[in-house]
């Protein structure tokens, strides 16, 4: 007598999830456009990342960033700090990766000497009351060569290095909006250089990786803390002096009504005495 046994292998559910969200992955087309040409601002870049003909990241920004270097003396001994300062060129090359809870946007030129990295992710958490989703900026990352001469002037570390944020948190806004902000931001990085910090200044930033309703189109927008500040002390002025305006005009406008009730109250006295009698 025989006996046969057959090991029939049953996947989990979550390596099911995992092998889905592969071929959902490898059948989404991915495009992306750098359409800087576009913006009246010689420092602004617009950026977009298409996903399967429709927008699913886009990002304006104009940036800029410092970078601390060792280079060498006149006497070719002693080393000083010096810094540079570089922009994104129009002809800049656009990458990115649109995802359901992670996003990326990747910025290169002058051949892959310079390269901008920016990291998106979208998270929830639990208040007193609700859920409430939103997503972040987790992640930065500059990556330069110290051999590009033009802006590094006898470097002596040269060579790729690396510079990444840490442990960052940046442009929170409410799931389904997108983040804007005219006044500038600082991120600081810190680069595989022997620990030099590199500056990362942006400014007119309009952000958003997730939930795009509309192709080529932002969200409503969610300003940042300065832009809200400041709009508030452009317009406080025209508020205290409509305030006080009106406070003005009720004023006079009891005065004069209570000046007209005084006067008709008021017994009239007659001129000829003779009339006194009849009073």
């Amino acid at each position: 007598m025989e006996t046969s046994s057959k090991h029939h292998f049953i996947p989990s559910l979550h390596v099911l999830a995992f092998i889905l969200n592969i071929l959902q992955g490898a059948g989404a087309e991915q495009e992306t456009e750098n359409l800087s040409g576009l913006s009246t601002d010689p420092y602004k870049d617009i950026f977009v990342v298409r996903e399967n003909g429709t927008t699913c990241l886009m990002a304006e920004f104009a940036a800029k960033f410092i970078v601390a270097y060792d280079a060498r003396a006149s006497n070719y001994v002693d080393l000083i700090t010096e810094q540079a300062d570089i922009s994104i060129p129009r002809s800049a090359e656009v990458r990115g990766k649109c995802g359901s809870n992670e996003s990326e946007l990747q910025i290169s030129w002058a051949d892959g000497t310079y390269s901008f990295k920016i990291y998106f992710v979208q998270e929830t958490r639990n208040t007193s009351t609700r859920q409430e989703q939103f997503w972040k900026v987790s992640k930065v990352q500059f990556v330069y060569d110290l051999s590009e001469s033009s802006h590094f002037k006898d470097a002596a570390n040269l060579g790729r290095h690396t510079a990444t944020s840490r442990h960052l948190s940046l442009f929170v806004t409410p799931l389904g909006k997108s983040y804007k902000c005219e006044a500038q931001e600082s991120i600081s990085l810190i680069s595989s250089d022997h620990q030099k910090v590199v500056a990362v200044l942006l400014s007119q930033i309009h952000i958003q990786p997730f939930g795009l309703k509309r192709d080529f189109t932002f969200s409503e927008a969610s300003a940042c803390v300065v832009d809200q500040q400041e709009q508030l002390e452009e317009t406080l002025p025209l508020i205290l002096g409509l305030t006080l305006g009106l406070v003005i005009v009720v004023i006079l406008s009891v005065y004069h009504i209570h000046h007209k009730l005084t006067a008709t109250s008021q017994i009239q006295i007659p001129r000829d005495r003779s009339e006194y009698k009849h009073m």
